[in-house]
């Protein structure tokens, strides 16, 4: 049986009987992202007008995609944002996407009618009917989508009566899908709307932003990438020079010998392993720390192999990170370098320990 949304797609409101109603769950997500557990209950009714899943949008896609390229639809997805098309194809040039964009406006604008039908079994008309086939427990008519002048299908969705109450539709492009297919990215109707208003809201502030029309976003952007990249170049040879003019100042420290320790906020992994190679010597404990000095950063631990092995996870420990070492050097993430100092104290008491012990 046809339910009411099938007969009528337009229908707002109805009378019909309650089959069963019982208590349940749905797992949704909330708006902070995460999943959230609604209490309700599960009603099955005689009939239904529920049926949100689009007005054949998909459908005049895929007939068009069909009719000009011979591109096959293998499925679909409607998504909360956006809605996808796989096409049995490995690739879709733009020039294709373009044409079928145009033709599918086109026929939106030429206001086609669109007509549900059901047909028997045995009427002829079945066979010329595009489709996947039928299951062979169906019973009953079967129910076509006649877009006229473009396409008959097989369908169970719902459909808008006239093309014109599809409004717009915008394909946004296409992306790799599964092997040796492609995926048609598409909006409709008001998510095209909503879409201009999200891009143009970020090409006025990209004008703010970068002081120039949207037609010199682009070249701005580019601008920019290439002066960051000589600038990080640039720092990363001065931090290099620093590192190097600092482990030649701390081997002359009044520490040397003990624990030497050291904080550069603007320092990184690299910054670290550079003056631990320039001093390479296991004649004292190394110990130093880049990052921010409340927050997250990372650590290096190098000097005698056995004290490293084993004050290495005792200093993650206390800076509440993580790491890993070998061959006199351990080195890995903290989260809390408010606590260096307890780390640095915990070297001293390691080192006091040892020369009393000799």
């Amino acid at each position: 049986m046809a339910f009411r949304c099938q007969r009528d797609s337009y229908a707002r409101e109805f009378a019909t009987t309650v089959v069963s109603c019982s208590p349940a769950e749905l797992q949704t997500e909330g708006s902070n992202g995460k999943k959230e557990v609604l209490s309700g209950f599960q009603v099955v009714l005689e009939d239904t007008l529920l049926f949100p899943e689009g007005g054949g949008q998909q459908h005049l896609i895929t007939a068009i995609a069909d009719h000009l390229f011979e591109l096959k639809t293998t499925s679909w997805e409607l998504g909360r944002l956006r809605s996808v098309i796989e096409l049995d194809s490995p690739s879709v040039t733009a020039e294709q996407v373009a044409a079928i964009e145009q033709s599918v406006n086109e026929k939106i604008r030429d206001r086609l009618p669109v007509n549900v039908r059901e047909l028997s079994l045995d009427d002829p008309e079945v066979e010329q009917v595009r489709g996947r086939g039928l299951p062979d427990d169906h019973a009953g008519p079967i129910r076509v989508i006649t877009i006229k002048g473009v396409d008959s299908n097989m369908c169970c969705g719902t459909h808008v009566s006239n093309l014109s109450d599809l409004q717009v539709i915008k394909i946004l492009g296409t992306e790799k899908g599964k092997k040796n297919k492609t995926n048609l990215i598409f909006l409709a109707g008001n998510r095209v709307l909503k879409w201009m208003e999200r891009s143009h809201g970020t090409e006025k502030a990209l004008t703010t932003l970068l002081k120039c029309g949207a037609e010199d976003h682009v070249e701005a952007v580019k601008k920019l990438q290439n002066s960051t990249k000589l600038l990080q170049k640039n720092n990363l040879n001065l931090l290099r020079d620093l590192a190097v003019h600092i482990a030649h100042s701390l081997r002359n420290s009044s520490d040397w010998g003990g624990v030497v320790a050291l904080h550069r906020k603007e320092g990184d992994s690299e910054f670290m392993n550079i003056i631990a190679n320039e001093i390479g010597s296991e004649e004292t404990i190394l110990f130093l720390t880049v990052g921010d000095e409340k927050g997250a950063g990372l650590f290096l631990l190098a000097g005698p192999a056995e004290a490293v092995e084993t004050l290495g996870p005792r200093v993650a420990e206390v800076l509440e990170g993580k790491g890993a070492g070998k061959k006199g050097r351990f080195q890995g993430k903290a989260t809390k370098m408010s606590r260096r100092a307890e780390a640095q104290a915990l070297l001293q008491d390691y080192v006091s320990t040892q020369s009393a012990e000799e």
